[in-house]
């Protein structure tokens, strides 16, 4: 019976959306001009404890698009993901949740960040795949080195 009691859990509890915004700030003008947008793509990840052996795990994902130096639109999606993890080290746990489950959220976020630009009326923007596990590594590096203000866990893009 001991043995069963500290048997590793993973499961996933939930997928949601947290929180969605788009924003138009200079349409309809905006909307005339015929140069090339520039793209932004910036993406974030947090974890956190919401109970015994549950985690909250969101990746956040801002995309940016601007014309010269007015902005075009603006989508900023946090998806997010409740996980039950139970009798894992706890090195184990910081890549499960650093690693794993936001591999598993993020296609939910590439989805509904390409939806909401069509339904905006402008054409999809396809995140790229990300690499989370090195993502993870790098954040672990930053954590190991004095701190100097560099935001740990955000990747950065522009197209």
């Amino acid at each position: 019976m001991a043995d069963q009691d500290a048997t590793p859990v993973f499961q996933i509890q939930r997928m949601y959306l947290k929180d969605l915004s788009l924003e138009q700030p200079n349409s309809p003008q905006i909307l005339l001009e015929q140069q090339q947008p520039q793209v932004d793509i910036n993406l974030s990840m947090a974890a956190e404890g919401i109970a015994e052996g549950v985690f909250e795990v969101c990746v956040t994902g801002t995309v940016t698009t601007k014309v010269k130096d007015r902005t075009l639109f603006l989508i900023e999606a946090k998806q997010a993901g409740i996980f039950e993890i139970r009798n894992v080290p706890d090195e184990q746990l910081q890549g499960i949740l650093g690693i794993v489950c936001p591999q598993m959220i993020y296609p939910y976020l590439r989805a509904i960040v390409s939806d909401v630009c069509t339904r905006a009326g402008f054409p999809p923007i396809l995140l790229s795949e990300v690499n989370f596990q090195a993502m993870f590594e790098a954040q672990q590096a930053n954590q190991l080195q004095p701190q100097n203000g560099n935001g740990s866990g955000v990747l950065s893009s522009a197209n």
